[in-house]
């Protein structure tokens, strides 16, 4: 079974930082594009960042870019974001996504406030 564990979220404040994690198995995570969304409460979900299988490439959306950086290791499986200057409207679940086929495990909560 493909499992995506996010992990790292919580209480942050503006301006702070926080770096998310994702273990992945059930499947050949280094030949496999993955993604990080995100969902705010009432909102539908927003690309945050993609990264191509080797982890060479990366894509950003708009509101992020500069803040976040999208990281892997394909030798253990992980996926990272490393998010920086946070903003208040940051805040929402966020979850690693397999790109192929768009599953997702869990997400985890990040809260951005004073």
């Amino acid at each position: 079974d493909v499992q995506l564990q996010a992990s790292g979220g919580g209480l942050a404040q503006p301006g702070g930082s926080l770096r998310l994690s994702c273990a992945a198995s059930g499947f050949t995570f280094s030949n496999t594009v993955m993604s990080w969304s995100r969902q705010a409460p009432g909102e539908g979900p927003e690309l945050v960042a993609r990264i191509s299988k080797g982890g060479v490439n990366a894509v950003y959306g708009d509101s992020v870019k500069g803040r976040f950086t999208i990281s892997r290791d394909n030798i253990k499986d992980m996926l990272y974001l490393q998010m920086n200057s946070l903003k208040p409207e940051d805040t929402a679940v966020y979850y690693c996504v397999k790109n192929d086929d768009r599953s997702r495990g869990p997400g985890t909560l990040v809260t951005v406030s004073s």
